[in-house]
């Protein structure tokens, strides 16, 4: 997956970043990250306060690819608490990795599901014993969850990052084919429109699906002509 940096982006409402460091501010905590995940375009998108030298660590080293907090985080509905990931081997790498750069090993990930088949992924960390955090994780659980929320909604209300992740890059075939669809043609009579085999048609209605996160044909055709891809018969 590559990695956009929100941070470069243009957010006109508020400083992420500011609001990761009111969040640790306020409950006492020593880092705290968001990271999109849209397994669509294979994108992670994100803003953390973690030191810079462990940002580009993590990126150099490809710790997006295997980190299981984000990877087990991004199949749940539920936080997920670090200390369950402890006998992870990938998990161990990135903390020995993290601890040269002052990263605790407490740490807790919550979930948020967006519109779009995306996943928001906001994660908290703090250096101390397991009871202090068991105690500190009970306190603090649903302001989290609220920030988390909040997070992610104003990500994805930002038009610019929502241009990248809800217009997928359909082909010229693949919207042609889409749009006779649209049009109420069965597969067999696209295929023969378009004078190309029908299992040609099969195979890039199973990507136009893929792309648009859909099921079904039907429910790509609809989200295809809710994203202006094509047009409505």
């Amino acid at each position: 997956m590559s990695v956009i940096d929100l941070s470069k982006l243009p957010f006109p409402e508020q400083n992420m970043r500011a609001f990761l460091d009111t969040v640790c501010d306020t409950h006492e905590l020593d880092f705290a990250a968001y990271a999109g995940m849209d397994h669509i375009q294979q994108t992670v998108h994100g803003f953390v306060n973690y030191p810079d030298e462990w940002q580009a660590h993590y990126v150099e080293q490809g710790f997006q690819h295997r980190d299981p907090a984000l990877l087990l985080a991004s199949r749940s509905i539920a936080p997920l608490d670090w200390q369950r990931l402890q006998n992870e081997e990938a998990f161990q790498t990135i903390l020995r990795a993290g601890h040269d750069f002052g990263i605790p090993e407490q740490g807790l990930t919550i979930p948020v599901r967006g519109p779009y088949g995306d996943v928001g992924l906001f994660s908290v960390t703090r250096n101390c014993s397991d009871r202090e955090w068991k105690l500190l994780k009970s306190a603090i659980l649903g302001d989290l969850q609220h920030a988390a929320v909040h997070l992610h909604d104003h990500v994805m209300k930002t038009s610019v990052l929502t241009r990248k992740l809800t217009h997928p890059s359909l082909s010229t075939r693949e919207i042609e084919i889409l749009q006779w669809v649209a049009a109420g043609k069965s597969q067999q009579d696209v295929a023969d429109i378009l004078s190309i085999s029908n299992r040609t048609v099969e195979v890039h209605l199973r990507s136009i699906r893929t792309k648009l996160g859909a099921l079904t044909t039907p429910q790509a055709v609809g989200r295809a002509i809710g994203l202006g891809l094509i047009h409505p018969v």
